[in-house]
This record gives structure tokens, sequence and C-alpha cells, in this order.
């Protein structure tokens, strides 16, 4: 190991201790109950509220994936995701955060997104329950999977270790994390992790600029890549029968731009679809201590969101100008952050932006492991198999729920080629169309029953399954990301099924008009 590693690695090892030293400082009140465990007893401030959602929506791809996409297809296809995200986290604060906040305590006082659903329509034999909280197993699992595989990724390309054995040792220190902590250290550490991830963005974009010539120089230099920086067109990069890019003269090679027509950028912009629908994102919601700072909190994550999204689009588009034939697979092309740390910065610094990566996969791998756990234990084993199981039989369910998924997730991302912006877009179609629509009709159409739920969130999910391997494959007209079509579906079956089906109960109703008129 030589010393830039060694400095790297020191900087990366104090960051990591900080943050267990946030689990332990959490670890006694997070245990007191699984209310405290799975929603921190509903005590989160407006700045946590805010930066903790979008940390642990963000994840890893924000520095990796998202610039890996930028640098392999230009500016259209990483642009036109960022603006679809900005748009939907903005909406998705403004229109469901007071009402899901009011909501979820009307709604016998839930604490996880399937016992809010199975609450909201008092149902007695849980078929809401079960079905949502499998749902969030299957689809969280996938996406803690896309975590480990960043996690493998840039350890094995800092230090030249074996990319299994860093995944692996990635997944045993964000299992051990949180099983130790729960939600409210998960919280207040994604606060700081945040801050370092865009802090790392920022930095690494405005030295990656210097040194590519300035801002002009690199939008010169782009525009001279067959579509690589237009809205409306993508570059394709030549590759060979492995799917490594051709390379000439020690230039890469692109073949003729495709166009980036109306359908395309519509597709793209459904990934803001997908907030409505994501649980990490609204169990934030659910957790602030009061309606009265989620303005506040609203404003702060959308300030947030832009920055991070934009400085990741020309963090990519910066470094396939700097180091055009370095990177010659779609998998490696998500490298590029890490290429330019090390590459660029001086060692402690260079840690610290790889500390940044850590925080964003931290961050998100402990949302998804925690929410997957608090399905299986709370809401199918005390709320349907052991109704009178204790906190403490509920909370060594959800460790054990832990342990399983992150065995599941490890075996998963076994595979280094894998890209983890493909994996983090499958796994966000599958919330977003089984969730979204159930979200929004849930929070605001009385007429919702719950065979109207029950339609819209088994058609949501399962559209997403059969348009990713069915249709989509096709290509042509229906190359279109399989969030939107499912959205869609689900609201079309969610109205058609509750509207063919007697209206939900007096009492429902009236509960619903409670939640419309109350003052936030």
């Amino acid at each position: 190991m030589n010393t830039n590693t060694a400095q790297i690695l020191i900087a990366m090892a104090s960051y990591m201790v900080f943050v267990i030293g946030i689990g332990i400082a959490f670890a006694r009140r997070a245990n007191r109950s699984s209310a405290d465990y799975f929603l921190g007893g509903r005590s989160l401030g407006p700045w946590v509220t805010a930066m903790s959602a979008e940390a642990s929506d963000m994840s890893g791809w924000l520095l990796m994936g998202l610039p890996g996409v930028a640098y392999w297809y230009g500016l259209s296809d990483a642009a036109w995701t960022a603006i679809g995200l900005a748009v939907g986290t903005y909406l998705n604060w403004l229109i469901v955060s007071k009402r899901l906040r009011q909501y979820s305590i009307k709604a016998g006082n839930s604490i996880t997104l399937p016992e809010f659903f199975s609450n909201r329509f008092r149902e007695s034999k849980k078929i809401i329950m079960t079905i949502s909280a499998l749902f969030i197993l299957v689809f969280f699992t996938v996406y803690a999977a896309s975590c480990l595989v960043t996690c493998g990724k840039l350890f094995s390309t800092l230090f030249d270790a074996p990319y299994v054995f860093m995944m692996i040792l990635g997944a045993v220190f964000v299992l051990i994390y949180t099983i130790v902590g729960g939600f409210l250290a998960e919280s207040a550490s994604d606060f700081m992790q945040a801050i370092v991830m865009v802090v790392a963005l920022t930095a690494i974009v405005v030295v990656g600029g210097y040194v590519a010539g300035g801002l002009g120089a690199v939008v010169e230099n782009a525009k001279n890549i067959p579509g690589f920086f237009e809205f409306f067109g993508i570059a394709n990069p030549m590759v060979d029968e492995s799917g490594v890019q051709v390379i000439k003269d020690s230039a890469p090679l692109f073949g003729k731009p495709s166009g980036y027509g109306f359908i395309t950028i519509l597709s793209t912009l459904a990934w803001g679809l997908g907030y409505f629908g994501m649980p990490q994102v609204l169990l934030r919601f659910m957790a602030i201590r009061s309606t009265n700072e989620l303005t506040y909190s609203r404003r702060i994550a959308a300030v947030w969101v832009v920055i991070s999204l934009s400085v990741a689009v020309f963090i990519g588009i910066i470094g396939r100008v700097a180091y055009p034939a370095a990177l010659t697979t779609a998998s490696e092309a998500e490298r590029i952050f890490i290429l330019m740390s090390t590459k660029l910065l001086p060692p402690l610094l260079a840690g610290l932006a790889m500390a940044g990566i850590l925080a964003a996969t931290i961050s998100s791998s402990d949302s998804y492991l925690l929410i997957a756990a608090s399905a299986l234990s709370k809401n199918i084993y005390q709320g349907i198999c052991k109704k009178r199981a204790s906190d403490k039989e509920v909370m060594r369910v959800s460790r054990i729920t832990l342990l399983i998924i992150t065995i599941i997730a490890i075996f998963i991302a076994l595979d280094e080629k894998s890209v983890i912006f493909t994996i983090v877009s499958f796994a966000w179609a599958g919330f977003g169309a089984t969730f979204g629509p159930l979200m929004l009709f849930s929070l605001f159409w009385k007429r919702i029953n719950r065979a109207g739920a029950v339609a819209g969130m088994l058609g949501g999910g399962g559209m997403v399954f059969f348009w990713k391997l069915v249709i989509r494959p096709l290509g042509g007209a229906w190359n279109i990301y399989e969030l939107l079509p499912a959205f869609i579906f689900s609201c079309i079956l969610i109205v058609a099924v509750s509207l063919l089906t007697p209206p939900p109960s007096e009492q429902l109703q009236k509960e619903f008009d409670e939640v419309s008129t109350a003052k936030a």
C-alpha cells in the first residue's frame, strides 16, 4: 500500500468511526421500543428530516450511477432524469408530506408504510399489509444490492482488492451499523452524510472543470462528440462484442447519435413519479415532529436536490472530456467520480470525497434494510402471524430479517459488471408504481376502497415486471421506462375497481374528511 492510498484509507476510516459513534450514541434510545427503532418516536427536526430523506433516497447512484450515465451517453439521458427527479422531489414534499403526517397519526398512529395503508382502510384480514410488506421486501432487497455493488466497486478500485471480498466487507459494516442504531441513528448520520455528499460533488466539479480548461472548454470539447452535449440527442459509444468501447489513436469512437424524442423524454421524466411511493422518503414525512416544519424542510430538500443532481451530471461530462478513454464499459463509467477524486485531489481530500460515496451508500442501505426488516417483523410477524408478540420479539425478528436480506443482497451483487443505475431504476420503478398511485389516492380521493387499493398495488407492481421483461425488450416505441406505464396502469385499476365495488364505510369517509379539513 503506497502513501497516497494509506492517506485515503485513514480519511475514510476516520469517517467510518464517526458514523459508528453516531450509531452507538443513539442505540439506547433506539432500543426502547419498536416505535423508536423504526420511526424515531416522530421527533425529527426540519433539517434532519429534509437532509436524511434526500441522502437515503439518492444512494451511491448519485455519485456513481448518474455521473456514469453522463460519461457514457452524454447530457440528455442524465439531465432529463435529473429534471424529473428534482420536480418529483418538490411535488412530493408539497403535495404529500403534510397530509401523510396527519393521516398516519389518524390511521392508528401508523409507524410503517404497510401499517398506514392497512389502517387507512381498517382491514381486518390484513391483505393490504401483507401485499405491501412483501413488495417492500422484494424491491428493497434489490435496492440494497445496488448499494453493495457501490461498496464493492469503490473499495476494489481504491485498494486494488477483489471486488467480491470488498463488497461483502461493506455489507457487514452496513449490517452492524443498522442493527445497532435504528431509525434515529440512521437519520442523524444521513444529515451529516448529505452534507458530505454535496461538498464532495461540488469539489470535484470545481477542480475537474479547472483541470479541463474551464467550463467553456469543457462544453466545446463535449460538443465535438456526436450527440454528447445535446438535450434532444444521445451519444452512441462504439463497442466491440464484449461491450468495450473501441479506442483508436487514444480516442474513444462514437457512432451516429440517436434522437431523443418526446416519448423518450416523457419516459425519463417519469423518474419523478417514483417519489410518491418511496418508503424511505415517506417515512421522514411521518417522523417529523410537527407538520408546521415541513414547509421549511421542503425548501431545504429542494435546494439540496437541485445542486446535487446538477453537479453529478456535470461530473460525467467533465470526466469524459478530461479522461476520454479511461473507462471503456458502461459499468466502468460509473467509476468516473472515483477516478477524478484520486487523480485531482490531495490524498486526504480524496479520502473525504470517497467518504462521500460511502456516505451515500450507508445512508441508503441502512434505510432500505431497516424498512424491509420492519415490513416483515412489524407488519407480517406481529401484524398477522403473532399479534401478541412483544416489542422484544419484534426487535429480535427484525434483526434476523436484516441478516437474511443482507445475505440475499450479497448474492444479487456478486456480479462485478453490474450497472448500479440499471439496478436502481428497476427497484425505483417497483416502488413508484406499487405505492405511488395508492398513496396519492389514499390521501386525496375519498371514494377509494380496499378492493381498489389491492388492485392498484398488484397491478402496478406486476406491470413493472411485465413491462421490463416482456414489453420493453421489443424496442422502438415500446422502449419506455417501466415506471410510466405501470404507474398509469395502477391509477386506472384503482379508479375502475373502486367505482365498480361498494364505497368505503361512512366511518372511513368521516375519517378522510377530518384529515382533509384539519389545519396543518
